[in-house]
């Protein structure tokens, strides 16, 4: 397909070490002049459904800033670009859990707000999963985490306690994978 879109002209309107945040001046499909924003994330979302061979998860849960509230999920975080997607989902594993997998299945890559942002994400389901120390970051001081029956975070999913977008696609993905 072709572009529609024609970009006139841009400028950055805020820079961090997380994102980036731009303006452009448009033209739109329609022939309309108009701005449109774009958020440029630095990093690849990387979330982790973990599963015990009797079907445990691990979900954890921590105060989301942007939302003013506590918010229930799977293992998750950050990923530098030029990294490998799974080196970045095993070290957020071990950094929330502690826990260490043996076998990894990607099971989603998946853009994250594709109307503001270019953030792209990946999904992983860890299994054969022991348990070690965690080693959290300065921002994930108040992290709980919680071991449960999978079937129990997929009613989590169902009844809206859990709204995070990665832990509903990854948690719905893997319930359907494996029948549960």
């Amino acid at each position: 397909m072709n572009n529609p879109w024609s970009t006139l002209s841009s400028h950055e309107v805020y820079n961090n070490n997380w994102i980036q945040v731009e303006e452009h001046q448009i033209i739109n499909p329609a022939g309309g002049k108009g701005i449109y924003g774009k958020i440029h994330f630095k990093n690849k979302a990387i979330g982790i459904v973990a599963l015990d061979e009797n079907n445990n998860t691990w979900l954890v849960g921590q105060w989301r800033y942007p939302l003013n509230q506590w918010s229930w999920e799977i293992p998750e975080g950050g990923g530098p670009l030029d990294n490998e997607v799974l080196d970045s989902a095993k070290r957020e594993l071990k950094e929330e859990t502690g826990m260490i997998a043996n076998h990894w299945t990607m099971i989603q890559r998946v853009h994250l707000s594709n109307s503001v942002s270019d953030e792209e994400g990946f999904i992983f389901l860890a299994e054969e999963v022991t348990q070690g120390e965690n080693d959290l970051e300065e921002t994930e001081a108040d992290l709980k985490v919680w071991k449960l029956p999978f079937d129990d975070a997929v009613t989590m999913v169902l009844d809206g306690k859990i709204t995070d977008s990665l832990s509903v696609m990854g948690i719905l993905k893997v319930a359907r994978m494996k029948g549960l």
